[in-house]
């Protein structure tokens, strides 16, 4: 026999450990949703006359948002709260969360979308009673006060041909289900979201439509009459800009409705783009130019970036809402989109974008910095994939289309921790980064006094903050 050596000499493994709780954070998560109302207000969503479940089928959606949140990627990975029954009490079984799921149909999912929303009111009158306020955009370091700002975009999720509606992708031809998301840019919440076969197009009007709405009616009443809606290239039509431009079809004057959106840069805008440059030569023997230096997220001006308006070189743009203006914007090319570039793109190694609006006033530059924070929308849909919104457990659409639902649960929660709990570079945290320093960090359960004490290992880098967040959420107010 060998003799061991090294930093493992010594060192044997058994399974009898007793009073020890994984994932820790996951009580944090369980007392936010307490403290929010969450698991009430979705067992009322779900409750059937005359059905009186073991586990109230709320407080299982609530639980399984709460594993998406702690890693879960399938709906048998609910048996890490199994894990934590001496602190959480009895969890729903895999099967019990499975006929869960099934449950769940178009009245139910509207009825989860108004006890979302109904617990988003308490969370947001949380946030604006912070002593740092409600987190508002901020564009070029002027804070966009009074503004609700929802990011949309279509994504595809690989899947499986065997699944109902799974189809061709629109891009590179991938078997997938295709969900539709509308994010709310100042909380990161995922406000609303629809399920969608894999070669459903990014641009249906109506499938837009019904999500944004969806998204607005989300909303605290107070946060849906100054609303800036934002949707790349890929998405808009002069249907939805005009569903946006006449604010739903709200006439109360209070409301106000705006867009930016990403447009297609065709002949038309290139024809418009070399006329523009006819123009810059006749400016610039006056001294002057009709480009602005574009300026980056921290309100820096480049110098090898600018943006001018071409919304008078187009031509007719009556079929577009009242105010819609057109802007370009041109860059070094970058060898990423050198494949698509133009003659003239690669000819000038210049990259060419357009994106409209129509937002009066204000300069080219200030717009365009405000557009292009529509691209944090991507990162959001990275984060719901390093959780639970890539890949869908059924071969069934109702039964993806309710883990969707969850997701977005899982979304809200994530958020709500980081914004009422969490600070510094914690709340700021990417979710491998959270579940690795805060969620996932171990314990032991020790009892005494009448109480029950989850003490976490002295030694962990981050214990301090996980301790101070369970106090700031132990100090919310409970729902009345």
């Amino acid at each position: 026999m060998r003799k061991s050596s090294g930093r493992l000499a010594g060192l044997v493994m058994s399974a009898d450990g007793r009073n020890q709780i994984g994932h820790a954070g996951g009580v944090h998560l369980q007392l936010l949703a307490d403290r929010v109302g969450l698991g009430t207000e979705l067992d009322h969503a779900m409750r059937r006359p005359g059905f009186r479940p073991r586990h109230p089928r709320g407080s299982v959606l609530s639980d399984l948002a709460c594993a998406i949140v702690l890693g879960a990627v399938a709906i048998s990975d609910i048996a890490v709260l199994e894990h934590q029954r001496e602190v959480l009490g009895p969890v729903a079984s895999v099967p019990t969360v499975w006929r869960t799921l099934n449950e769940v149909g178009e009245l139910q999912l509207k009825r989860i979308a108004l006890a979302r929303a109904k617990v988003r009111r308490r969370v947001w009158g949380l946030l604006a009673a912070r002593d740092e306020g409600f987190p508002w955009i901020t564009v070029d370091a002027r804070a966009l006060e009074g503004w609700t700002v929802i990011d949309s975009d279509a994504t595809p999720v690989a899947c499986g041909s065997e699944k109902e509606g799974c189809a061709g992708a629109y891009k590179k031809g991938v078997y997938s289900l295709c969900p539709i998301l509308a994010y709310c840019d100042n909380t990161g919440e995922l406000l609303a979201q629809q399920l969608r076969p894999g070669n459903a197009g990014a641009n249906h009007t109506s499938d837009n439509i019904a999500v944004l709405e969806a998204a607005v009616a989300g909303l605290p009443w107070q946060h849906r009459k100054k609303i800036l809606f934002r949707v790349d290239g890929a998405g808009f039509s002069t249907g939805l800009l005009a569903w946006i431009a006449a604010a739903g079809g709200r006439v109360h004057p209070s409301y106000r409705w705006e867009y930016s959106t990403g447009w297609a840069f065709t002949d038309r805008e290139m024809d418009a783009f070399q006329a523009l440059d006819k123009l810059e030569k006749e400016e610039n023997k006056q001294g002057r130019s009709v480009w602005q230096a574009a300026v980056d997220a921290e309100g820096t001006a480049r110098a090898d970036a600018q943006v001018a308006e071409i919304t008078g070189l187009l031509g007719d743009l009556a079929a577009w809402p009242k105010c819609h203006r057109v802007f370009v914007r041109r860059e070094p090319l970058h060898p990423r989109y050198a494949k698509d570039a133009s003659a003239y793109e690669k000819n000038y190694n210049v990259r060419l974008q357009a994106f409209a609006t129509n937002t009066a006033g204000h300069q080219a530059a200030w717009l365009d910095c405000r557009h292009r924070s529509h691209a944090r929308v991507e990162s959001k849909i990275r984060d719901g994939k390093a959780e639970s919104l890539n890949r869908f457990p059924s071969r069934w659409m109702r039964i993806n289309q309710a883990w969707l639902a969850v997701t977005a649960l899982a979304c809200d929660l994530r958020c709500w921790l980081q914004l009422l709990a969490c600070t510094g570079e914690m709340a700021k945290a990417v979710p491998k980064t959270l579940r690795y320093r805060f969620l996932h960090v171990p314990a032991v359960l020790v009892r005494g006094q009448r109480r029950r004490r989850l003490k976490i290992p002295a030694s962990w880098p981050w214990a301090n903050e996980i301790v101070e967040a369970f106090r700031r959420l132990w100090a919310l107010p409970r729902p009345t």
